[in-house]
């Protein structure tokens, strides 16, 4: 843990330049933060990481943050970070752990005991959407044709995921072949301990398919190495235009994966709002709008209050979804 008394924060006043044609400026108070060490419970090379290395890298960029650290502590789905997070309590109180929808499935399926209730909410900060990725040499050259071997024979297709059975990845996919017709409960899913290791069975022949998130997928399909066949937006994503959505190929399916920052429990109502008004200026500098345009992200910004509020919504809705899905009793 970084030293408590590296943790003072300072006000400092700052002005926003913004253009549009003409320049005019504004000023604004906000809080710097001194230190802050992000907490990834997963490998290098999945969502989680992207988002942690993102965020401090905007954070950085834009000198709201002094000091940046990051700390890649992967096991139990994610359990092993949220442990050890709950475990260090007020001692930790520089750290953000990066976390998403799975907490709440994982909880609902207790793969961990423990949930988002054990920690603070402090800021959900962006949403991806889902993705269905093949290797560049596999025979699926669109997602019809995953489907039509879905449909004819459901273990023929191995599904990988960098979330254990029943959780995000395995969900996403159970719902889209649900949506063509398909049988949920039969999709042959092999977990992988982040996304990093599930595009690494992916390329190596392992599996043939990757359900994965949209941002986790564009490095390599932009060098060529894997192809997108289908998102799980509303829309088309701006950063992958010539990926079609689920529901324009005619299945009726969408999903967003929102990714928030979470404290130690015991985390102050001051020092949640600390973090926030840090968080709500950073989202306002081009440094961020880099980031966040190079992973194809959509703002989801969401304070501690409205944040807590929101995952309260998701607990219920995924929980139903779940039940309906055969993956909770």
């Amino acid at each position: 843990m970084l030293n408590q008394l590296r943790r003072k924060t300072r006000a400092v006043m700052y002005t926003a330049a913004l253009c549009c044609g003409a320049m005019s400026a504004a000023h604004a108070a906000t809080h710097t933060i001194d230190d802050v060490h992000f907490l990834i419970p997963g490998g290098a090379g999945g969502g989680w990481d992207s988002t942690a290395r993102g965020l401090g890298e905007a954070l950085m960029k834009s000198k709201i943050a002094h000091t940046v650290s990051f700390e890649n502590m992967s096991g139990g789905g994610g359990g092993k970070a949220i442990a050890h997070l709950i475990k260090a309590g007020k001692q930790a109180e520089d750290t953000l752990m990066i976390n998403s929808t799975p907490i709440i499935i994982r909880a609902l399926s207790k793969v961990f005991p423990q949930s988002f209730h054990d920690l603070t909410p402090v800021a959900a900060v962006v949403g991806d959407y889902a993705a269905f990725v093949v290797s560049k040499n596999s025979p699926y050259q669109n997602f019809q044709q995953v489907v039509e071997a879905y449909l004819k024979n459901p273990r023929s297709v191995t599904i990988g995921g960098g979330s254990a059975k029943g959780s995000m990845d395995h969900l996403v996919a159970a719902m889209a072949f649900q949506a063509a017709g398909g049988d949920p409960r039969r999709v042959k899913y092999i977990p992988y301990d982040a996304g990093g290791k599930a595009m690494a069975a992916l390329l190596s022949g392992e599996t043939q398919v990757l359900s994965t998130g949209l941002s986790e997928a564009i490095n390599l399909a932009q060098a060529g190495e894997v192809r997108i066949l289908a998102m799980t937006g509303d829309t088309r994503s701006a950063v992958a235009s010539e990926v079609p959505t689920l529901k324009e190929l005619g299945y009726d399916a969408t999903f967003v994966n929102w990714r928030g920052v979470f404290g130690p429990p015991g985390l102050s109502d001051a020092q949640v709002k600390h973090y926030d008004d840090a968080l709500a200026a950073m989202f306002q500098t081009p440094e961020w709008k880099t980031v966040r345009d190079r992973y194809g992200w959509v703002d989801l910004y969401k304070p501690g209050p409205e944040f807590l509020a929101f995952l309260n919504e998701q607990e219920t809705q995924i929980g139903q979804l779940m039940k309906t899905l055969g993956f909770l009793r």
